[in-house]
């Protein structure tokens, strides 16, 4: 296996239109690095770059330490999964995963050895002989993977290798890409625009929004501390509640305004010094929905600070349930134990945990605390 680097790399089309901007990044080899973000943020263009399918208008990529700017795509030693599978019709499994190696002029044995080596990894020996229009969704993408297992590339690639997949499935080939991942201690860059499967799959997360790299960290650090006002409301789901207002202070007492005004949330003692000058401008508040309490349920943190809300939708998750509320006219999304006696309509008291809040600035979006 081996790293993959990237120094200011730049994708400038021609009609001017700039795709990605200065993105500057590494994978460690053996890695699993996670690129995220809606649509049209830069992420497949990045992804095709370091596969050599897109020409890269300004920077250096790396593999192993070695340039690979000008390098064309099957001189790179990659291995790439589309999300299309891109399987050959009229071959069986068997044909689809040896056809890179007999181009190869590799000998049958090892080819035969590879193919089901890697048919053996992913649990698909019995259809190997079927053709790809007799497999279901699920298959033709273990055997797309497959199909990159046999090349012992130095480095995967997957562009949104799940989303053609139905609910269950996705869960499934989650677990086996995460497997195949330890088993074979590749380095894997993964493009996805489900922050589910980012926040499950990778070691790193890599954000992504208009061409530009938000932030890059562990899961866990993109959860907790997001660098910005477009990471936290991407980041998790629900997504995190994203108030604007301002913080008042009177009598050594902090709290803060929602800006469509009439509710109010109690904070901690020295939050405005926390936050300094940005304290006497607009702010936004970011409260994640596991958060969120409903008072009189069955446990709330301590310090928490109160508000009324009106239930508008209630969704049962089995053990949990996602109420949409709103409260002086600002929406917000909770996620809470199950309680029989939550329905529409309901006046409720909300609590907020007053040790999970962000405060993002108002003008700029850039986390202050």
């Amino acid at each position: 296996m081996a790293s993959v680097t990237l120094e200011h790399v730049r994708k400038v089309y021609d009609n001017g239109f700039t795709a990605v901007h200065d993105a500057t990044f590494e994978v460690a080899d053996g890695e699993f690095l996670v690129l995220v973000g809606p649509s049209g943020c830069g992420k497949s263009t990045t992804l095709r770059m370091i596969a050599g399918l897109e020409s890269i208008t300004a920077g250096e990529l790396r593999i192993a330490d070695e340039r690979v700017n000008e390098r064309p795509a099957n001189a790179r030693d990659i291995a790439m999964v589309f999300q299309n599978y891109a399987l050959y019709p009229h071959m069986t499994v068997y044909q689809n995963m040896a056809f890179a190696l007999k181009l190869r002029n590799l000998p049958k044995r090892e080819i035969d050895e590879r193919v089901r080596q890697a048919a053996g990894i992913l649990g698909i020996e019995p259809i190997l002989e079927r053709k790809p229009r007799q497999l279901s969704g699920g298959q033709r993408q273990r055997v797309a993977v497959g199909r990159a297992i046999v090349r012992q590339p130095r480095v995967f690639l997957f562009d949104e290798p799940l989303s053609n997949l139905d609910a269950k499935l996705r869960v499934q080939m989650r677990k086996e890409i995460a497997r195949l991942h330890r088993q074979l201690t590749a380095t894997i860059v993964y493009v996805t625009h489900d922050q589910v499967e980012a926040m499950t799959m990778g070691d790193r997360i890599i954000v992504m929004n208009a061409g530009h790299i938000q932030q890059v960290g562990t899961p866990l650090e993109l959860y907790e501390r997001p660098t910005n006002e477009f990471v936290a409301g991407f980041i998790g789901s629900p997504a995190m509640n994203l108030w604007r207002g301002r913080v008042r202070e009177e009598n050594g007492n902090a709290s803060f305004e929602l800006e469509s005004g009439g509710t109010r949330l109690a904070l901690p003692p020295g939050t405005a010094a926390r936050l300094g000058a940005s304290a006497t401008a607009t702010v936004v508040l970011g409260v994640r929905p596991e958060s969120i309490y409903v008072t009189g349920g069955p446990w709330v943190p301590e310090p928490h600070s109160t508000f009324p809300a009106r239930i508008d939708v209630v969704e049962p998750m089995g053990s949990e349930i996602y109420l949409y509320a709103s409260s002086a006219g600002q929406e917000l999304v909770a996620r809470v134990a199950s309680q029989p006696d939550l329905e529409p309509e309901r006046e409720v008291l909300l609590a907020a945990d007053l040790r999970r809040l962000h405060f993002f600035d108002g003008a700029t979006g850039a986390r202050i605390v």
